[in-house]
């Protein structure tokens, strides 16, 4: 995913702190013994809110450990770790090796060739351990690239491409409540693609790349409407979440829904303010 997905940091108490803190120390190991350094860089914060989700709705508990660190060498720091840990480190190779097998094949990116490579033996080998979500994966990446390529401003489209990803990610069982999770991952997916897209807007116009909301950006109303548009992506995400019986770290679980995922769309207004303050204070001293 895109690390959009993140805590609101200055809310949240400090003993959910230390322990988001652990579960995402402990994918990190987990990625690091699993798949090597190159299994550790493709870290997110995304995975880690999942494995707090279902670790919550299921009720798996987990095992704190200490290590050190490559960040951390001189203090081992607290590891949080359980059967969906593991879970999370294989969707998150996945993810990222299809990422990049699908950047090389639209833009011929040598950087994505070698992580491909890096990849590459790692990820079959998780593939074939969750065929379904791998296939699906596949599936919906090939769409998604092929939507690019034809320059579609249908935002429905291209979003549910990758939150029919997201949402086959979310249910990791087949059970009561694999409905509720994909819907949650299916609304929360379109947000994740339609927020990175408003991201890198202006970058992409001016290099002339693909960018979905190129067409709405001309609309005088734009800001107010992709803001409502990411607010119902959201909205309908909490309302499925709601419904899940998740009472272990529901403290964290909700910081991020309604406070972190908005962490980077505060920080993109914070800098078009400055912009425009930059603009008006060199119009003034050319007056």
């Amino acid at each position: 995913m895109f690390g959009y997905v993140t805590i609101c940091e200055p809310e949240l108490k400090v003993k959910e702190l230390r322990k988001y803190k652990a579960y995402y120390c402990g994918l990190c190991r987990t990625l690091q013994e699993e798949y090597g350094a190159a299994g550790q860089m493709t870290l997110t914060y995304d995975m880690t809110f999942l494995i707090v989700l279902l670790t919550s709705l299921y009720e798996c508990g987990g095992r704190t450990e200490s290590h050190p660190c490559k960040v951390h060498p001189l203090k081992k720091r607290p590891m949080l770790r359980n059967e969906i840990t593991q879970y999370a480190a294989d969707m998150n190779l996945l993810l990222a090796y299809f990422h990049l097998r699908d950047d090389w094949a639209d833009e011929r990116s040598t950087q994505a060739l070698l992580g491909m490579a890096a990849l590459k033996r790692n990820a079959v080998r998780a593939a074939r351990k969750y065929p379904r979500q791998s296939r699906i994966i596949a599936r919906e990446l090939c769409k998604l690239s092929r939507l690019e390529q034809e320059d579609s401003r249908d935002l429905d489209r291209v979003s549910g491409c990758f939150g029919r990803v997201t949402a086959e990610l979310f249910a990791c069982r087949r059970d009561r409540w694999q409905n509720a999770l994909r819907r949650m991952g299916f609304y929360l997916g379109k947000f994740i693609y339609l927020m990175d897209a408003y991201e890198d807007l202006e970058d992409d116009r001016k290099a002339g790349r693909y960018n979905p909301l190129v067409d709405l950006s001309r609309r005088p109303d734009f800001e107010e409407h992709i803001r409502t548009i990411l607010c119902m992506m959201i909205a309908d995400c909490c309302r499925e979440f709601e419904q899940l019986p998740c009472l272990e770290d529901a403290g964290i679980l909700r910081n991020i829904l309604y406070g972190g995922v908005w962490n980077r769309y505060q920080k993109i207004q914070l800098k078009k303010t400055e912009q425009k303050e930059d603009d008006g204070n060199d119009d003034k001293e050319s007056l």
